[in-house]
């Protein structure tokens, strides 16, 4: 009996846990979510991506300058550009591939128009040449950091392009990094294998240029991923980190 009612609290407390997140959602993350201009590609997407939930804790909000690196077919490019609206400015940066690589996998090449958005520029680069405009709020990529430890991007020097997002940032700024969590010490090991980067990997090459550690969140969290199978055989329901970096004040 013990043991049923503390499933139940455990329940229940999870519950109230994700009424709360919800209920902390601002309605113009909300209605960018359910915009009818969003595809239904997008829409199924949504139950693993939880859009709603990982930009209200990246704390997007309209007006802001925000900068998308690897934005893929444009999930969260269709997304922010709404959220940031016509007072704010969107910018998405392709990485151009140094290796052909047929198919590519999901979201790692290629843009979508962002319609009905015209607050979005677009561009492609090299990883080894990243430039950004200067003043941003955030900086975003998904699914995507542990691509530039691997040959598709030409391993470009971590340090130089991290610190290139540093600088763009405004005092105060904020680096989102989404990405597949690996086993735990194994670094980059799996990046070009299973897609997967050691998430203290990422805490300690951001650290290590003057970026703090702001938070994480565990919103897409999967405690029945193993880490050892390749992301794109479980369809979205990878295990996955959301952390925020931020550039100190002063």
């Amino acid at each position: 009996m013990r043991t049923n009612l503390s499933a139940l609290v455990l329940c229940a407390s999870a519950a109230l846990t994700s009424f709360a997140i919800a209920a902390s959602v601002p309605q113009y993350i909300t209605a960018a979510v359910q915009s009818s201009s969003r595809p239904d590609a997008d829409r199924e997407r949504d139950v693993n991506r939880k859009p709603e939930l990982v930009i209200a804790f990246a704390g997007i909000k309209p007006g802001q300058k925000v900068a998308e690196l690897m934005p893929g077919r444009g999930y969260f490019t269709r997304i922010f550009c709404q959220i940031v609206g016509p007072k704010g400015h969107l910018y998405t940066i392709a990485i151009r591939p140094v290796v052909k690589r047929d198919p590519p996998p999901p979201d790692a090449s290629g843009t979508a128009a962002p319609d009905p958005c015209q607050n979005v520029t677009a561009e492609t680069q090299d990883a080894a040449d990243l430039k950004l405009p200067e003043g941003l709020d955030v900086v975003w990529t998904s699914e995507n950091y542990h691509d530039l430890h691997n040959a598709y991007f030409g391993k470009p020097d971590i340090e130089a392009f991290d610190r290139v997002i540093f600088n763009a940032l405004k005092p105060g700024g904020l680096f989102m990094v989404e990405d597949h969590v690996a086993a735990a010490g194994s670094g980059a090991r799996d990046t070009e294998t299973l897609h997967r980067i050691d998430p203290e990997l990422v805490k300690k090459e951001l650290t290590a240029i003057g970026f703090v550690f702001d938070g994480a969140s565990e919103v897409l969290h999967n405690p029945e991923d193993t880490h050892d199978a390749k992301v794109f055989e479980l369809k979205g329901r990878s295990d996955k980190f959301l952390f925020r970096f931020r550039k100190p004040r002063h």
